[in-house]
């Protein structure tokens, strides 16, 4: 057990796992992408630590790009969504695989799209540490996930609790 400010997290998916996981899809990423030198766009700030181990998996021409996008406070999110880009994206054209370290309601990717469309880009794939299945609540198609998981409030490998557990190299469950 750990604890980030006022609460205690349980270990959930284990470092190696999770390498495993960012490996196969980092295969998948090469299968499918490894011709036509696609725009990895990670999202900032919690896809850092996955961003970076599923690059060291592509070994093929690509471009890679960020995107801030912030819409929590804390444990709750905000029901809005604001993006801050670093650099230009030049996506005219492209084939963009959003890399994202978790996707629940689907609210931030959905604004996400709606956002990058204007760039007009051949396509947009979708790639994730983890899914909350059961939360989303969108139709776009999610391309590349490494864990399905359940609707509970994760922390570790890049994901926080109001800013603190970035770093930790495993993710964690709350414990309730």
């Amino acid at each position: 057990m750990i604890t980030v400010h006022d609460k205690q997290f349980r270990p959930h998916i284990k470092e190696d796992l999770i390498q495993k996981e960012v490996e196969r899809i980092g295969r998948e990423l090469m299968v499918s992408h490894s011709e036509n030198a696609p725009f990895f766009l990670g999202v900032l700030n919690g896809s850092f630590m996955f961003f970076s181990d599923l690059m060291k998996q592509f070994s093929a021409p690509c471009e890679i790009g960020f995107l801030k996008a912030a819409s929590y406070e804390g444990m709750e999110s905000t029901g809005k969504v604001k993006f801050h880009e670093s650099g230009k994206l030049s996506l005219q054209n492209r084939d963009v695989i959003i890399v994202e370290d978790i996707v629940d309601t689907g609210n931030t990717l959905s604004a996400l799209i709606e956002f990058l469309e204007r760039y007009q880009p051949k396509s947009i794939k979708i790639c994730t540490l983890l899914f909350k299945k059961e939360a989303y609540q969108h139709s776009y198609p999610i391309d590349y996930v490494c864990f399905e998981v359940e609707n509970k409030f994760l922390l570790g490998y890049g994901l926080d609790y109001d800013g603190y557990g970035r770093n930790i190299p495993e993710v964690y469950i709350l414990n309730e």
